[in-house]
């Protein structure tokens, strides 16, 4: 309890600093238990941290710096920008900032700019192609940098989000995973910040004054789709508090035998007398969760562990180092 003496502008200070160290230890600990559920670090792991120059990864980077300093095995950083020439892009920002904290970095040069420019026409969306240039340089860096795992800022709203767009406009149940094998099998995408909410990313970015860029290319496109949802999720939350939280979880809590994708479930081989031990869910499609009553919705455990990999980062063992 604050002192009756102290004047206002220190209880307001001690209040903030308070807060800030909550949300520092919120984000470490959901950024620790998304690497430990899907497993995403192993022993002598280098990991190729992808910075656009924005708040995600920029937090991404700070908070896998504090946590391989108590991670109980040994793992490489590597900071990684893709400058791709748009117009008026501060080139000096990232370097100085890099130096200033001694994280090895590589700064790669590609004019993707001109190319989506020229391709796409004039207010269409610009986000699907740079996506996918940007993808075939980081892997081919990937490579040459000796990265065996390529981190990447998403956070629990943008899966949320992508989630969405793929039902509503795409068709289909998917969304970003946090860990990914590409295409070629030859490299291993992780997504340390899949159970942190943006909210607490944008407070963390203004308590440590990250020298953010913006992007002019498809940040300024005002009628995208994604900001349609987000919106969208943004009224949900609103009148509806924990919906998102709900629907989060759905996503780590899967009943193929309760859905309608024929090549996930074998429907066709049901028949009278079939053991309902091998129905994952059984005939429970609108019988009460216990979980809903209580609001359990922690997100599920990942992948089962490889035994052919290297020990991994466990939740616990960052705790204990907190």
């Amino acid at each position: 309890m604050n002192a009756p003496h102290e004047p206002p502008a220190l209880q307001d200070t001690r209040r903030r600093d308070r807060e800030r160290n909550k949300l520092h230890k919120r984000l470490l600990r959901l950024t620790g238990q998304a690497i430990a559920d899907y497993e995403m670090i192993g022993a002598g792991e280098r990991i190729m941290v992808c910075l656009s120059g924005g708040k995600d990864s920029y937090a991404l980077l700070d908070l896998l710096l504090t946590l391989r300093q108590r991670a109980p095995v040994p793992f490489e950083l590597v900071a990684v920008n893709l400058d791709q020439k748009q117009p008026g892009f501060p080139a000096e920002i990232l370097p100085a900032y890099l130096r200033d904290l001694g994280v090895p970095f590589h700064i790669e040069t590609q004019d993707t700019y001109s190319i989506v420019t020229r391709v796409i026409e004039p207010g269409r969306t610009m986000c699907s192609l740079c996506s996918r240039l940007r993808r075939g340089i980081l892997y081919r860096l990937a490579d040459e940098l000796g990265a065996t795992r390529i981190a990447l800022g998403h956070h629990r709203d943008d899966i949320l989000e992508t989630f969405f767009l793929n039902l509503f406009y795409g068709g289909k149940l998917k969304t970003m995973p946090p860990r990914l094998l590409s295409d070629d099998g030859r490299h291993m995408v992780i997504r340390p910040l899949a159970y942190v909410q943006e909210r607490d990313l944008v407070a963390y970015a203004d308590w440590r004054a990250f020298p953010i860029i913006p992007c002019n290319l498809c940040g300024s496109q005002e009628n995208l789709k994604r900001r349609e949802v987000k919106q969208l999720m943004r009224e949900w939350e609103k009148r509806f508090p924990g919906r998102l939280d709900s629907i989060f979880a759905a996503m780590g809590r899967v009943t193929p035998s309760h859905l309608l994708d024929r090549d996930l479930f074998a429907f066709t081989a049901l028949a009278r007398g079939t053991d309902p031990a091998t129905l994952a869910g059984g005939d429970l499609a609108f019988d009460p969760d216990p979980d809903l009553a209580t609001g359990a919705f922690a997100p599920s455990p990942g992948p089962a562990p490889d035994t052919a990999e290297a020990p991994v980062i466990r939740v616990h063992d960052l705790r204990r180092r907190a």
